[in-house]
């Protein structure tokens, strides 16, 4: 156990904690088990890495991550049982999917050490999933995904906001006076800003190990496929990569990808809840409820530049964005007569010369413009709906 004290000790020295994401302020670290899952990338280690280090004393809690060698020969439960004999009070589990039967040892950890406090994190969200349900009454889950426009400005720039509401947005009170021209920071997020990464070397190719690793390795062991239908999942991500957006027809769909009917939806599922994707569905099921699926977007821009390149869909790119970011706070769902409906208010997203025809005679409805710094009655910036979170 030694090493692995050593090494969470050099961790925590290298963690940055100036750069808070948005989800810091909305978990209860009070509580006895936390579960943060959320796709590869996205900051979920460092988050609980500032964690440790704002809140907690360093000499009672212990953070590990289920990949290390240690747990090849040695279970979660001993790990705890002489943790908590040397007087420690919060473990920390890092990529806790990578453990065999992870969630039952969790349940029993809960049980027999009532003053012991876990929070683990995983990206394989369908596994999580699965896991949680052993874990019912015992851990409360919170879903993390990349950063918004307004946390890359903060943590790409140095540029803070506050964060405001749809109905902020709406009456154009979410104007930055500090930019002048937020365009080309706008622009610059779409391709690289999604991922706190991005700040390092070889973005592209980093993304392209998370979609390598989730599609070839994270879902196939979830749900036991062999590495030919991981390559399917990969046809089936570049195919809603090059979309204008996508509209899915399942029996071209599995014609393309040489796979049955059947299994189409559920491959949609296994790489929507994995993070890879986001499907719109209309007015009973939004983007993850159980209505019919109407649009397939790649989960966010970043994404669509990686896979897409040069053949990126600009109409897909502002649809994806806007969806991505309104997600975390509102239901996001089809609109009969336009692009979404959030609630009862309607969108149509488009271009700087997008017109009001598909919203005449709508009431509560807006058009939201890229390619333009300010809003204007029911117009509103594309760039502006990145200030929600």
């Amino acid at each position: 156990m030694d090493k692995l004290f050593q090494l969470f000790t050099k961790i925590l020295q290298e963690t940055d904690a100036t750069f808070f994401r948005y989800i810091y302020s909305e978990i209860n670290w009070k509580n006895r088990m936390i579960g943060l899952t959320g796709p590869r990338g996205v900051g979920k280690t460092t988050l609980v890495l500032q964690h440790i280090k704002k809140d907690l004393n360093p000499a009672e809690t212990l953070y590990v991550t289920a990949e290390d060698f240690y747990f090849a020969d040695r279970k979660l439960l001993d790990l705890a049982d002489d943790f908590v004999k040397m007087g420690g009070k919060y473990l920390f589990i890092d990529e806790i999917h990578k453990y065999k039967e992870w969630s039952k040892e969790l349940k029993l950890i809960y049980d027999y050490h009532p003053g012991l406090n876990v929070v683990f994190t995983g990206s394989s969200i369908l596994d999580i999933k699965k896991g949680a349900a052993d874990l019912s009454r015992r851990a409360i889950i919170y879903s993390m995904q990349g950063l918004s426009f307004r946390e890359y400005l903060q943590l790409f720039h140095n540029l803070s906001f506050p964060a405001y509401t749809l109905e902020e947005i709406l009456a154009h009170k979410a104007e930055i006076p500090d930019i002048q021209h937020p365009l080309p920071l706008f622009e610059d997020y779409l391709k690289r800003g999604y991922y706190p990464f991005a700040l390092e070397d070889d973005f592209d190719l980093r993304i392209q190990q998370i979609v390598n690793q989730t599609l070839e390795t994270d879902i196939p062991m979830y749900a036991g496929m062999n590495m030919s239908t991981g390559r399917k999942l990969k046809q089936l991500m570049a195919i809603i990569a090059r979309s204008v957006p996508f509209k899915p027809n399942m029996k071209s769909i599995a014609t393309a990808l040489s796979a049955s009917r059947n299994n189409i939806t559920d491959y949609c599922l296994f790489i929507e809840e994995a993070g890879m994707i986001a499907q719109l569905r209309d007015s009973t099921g939004g983007i993850r409820g159980l209505g019919k699926v109407d649009k397939i977007y790649l989960d966010n821009t970043n994404l669509i530049y990686s896979l897409a390149s040069d053949n990126a869909n600009k109409g897909n790119i502002r649809e994806t964005f806007f969806v991505n970011q309104l997600r975390v706070r509102h239901n996001v769902t089809v609109s009969p007569v336009a692009d979404f409906k959030v609630g009862d208010i309607t969108f149509e997203v488009g271009g700087k010369n997008k017109g009001l025809k598909q919203i005449q005679g709508l009431d509560n409805a807006f058009i939201v413009k890229d390619d333009i710094e300010h809003g204007y009655l029911n117009t509103i910036p594309l760039w502006q709906f990145g200030m929600t979170y």
